[in-house]
């Protein structure tokens, strides 16, 4: 058998036997990368909903800068965190350079702008045909924007899936803030770009599987919720 093919079946074996060295990479990146996504979407959404249902005089601006930043290279974010919190940075005193914090920091910064874009096309058009309705109920701006959010959950879950792909995924920022320091803040990505460097391909395979393995394990997820949502109504 020639290298890639003892490669792949190495790389079974460490997933099928449970390695505890990638274990504890996957349990790592999951922390992280749902930690991130929960505190992106609490800033994104209720936002995403506000610029769809307030008028203001530089909303068309707003919404085009959350569309700019939607495109941020990883590794500027990366950079602008690590210098933030830096020894010499202004949150230096904190310490939290090179910790699991510093890596959910950036990762709420990269997808936040991309759950709150999704979040605003999908209120605006929810809101043309709840406008009249909710105006004519005298609703507060806080009841319409709950409004829209519940009825709306199911493209809000979209919204929050498509910040978990491009937050699992990220490899950039992370390796700049966090360091990839082995059992510290050593994630899927992170690995996989150092024993890949290492001429590991039995453990870069493995824990490439994981990660399509959880990208795909989300997907199905959140697809359930919407069938079983949408069964539950008839």
């Amino acid at each position: 058998m020639n290298d890639i093919t003892l490669g792949l079946l190495e790389a079974a074996r460490l997933v099928m036997t449970l390695d505890p060295e990638l274990v504890a990479i996957s349990l790592l990146s999951l922390r992280v990368t749902l930690s991130a996504l929960v505190f992106a979407s609490l800033i994104a959404i209720p936002l995403g909903t506000l610029l769809a249902i307030q008028r203001f005089r530089f909303r068309r601006t707003a919404i085009a800068l959350l569309n700019a930043l939607m495109g941020l290279p990883p590794v500027v974010v990366g950079l602008v965190v690590y210098v933030l919190l830096s020894r010499s940075g202004p949150l230096g005193v904190l310490g939290l350079l090179f910790t699991p914090t510093a890596m959910i920091a950036a990762q709420v910064i990269i997808i936040t702008p991309l759950i709150a874009s999704v979040t605003h096309q999908a209120m605006r058009d929810l809101w043309s045909d709840y406008h009249d309705l909710l105006i004519s109920l005298n609703t507060s701006k806080a009841q319409r924007i709950a409004t829209l959010m519940w009825d709306g959950r199911r493209t809000l879950l979209t919204a929050a899936l498509a910040g978990f792909g491009r937050a699992i995924g990220e490899v950039g920022a992370i390796m700049i803030v966090g360091g990839n320091i082995d059992n510290a803040t050593r994630v899927l990505t992170t690995a996989i770009a150092l024993e890949t460097g290492k001429g590991n391909f039995a453990l870069a395979l493995g824990l490439g599987f994981v990660l399509i393995g959880l990208a795909i394990a989300v997907n199905f997820a959140i697809h359930a919720l919407s069938r079983t949502e949408r069964e539950g109504r008839w």
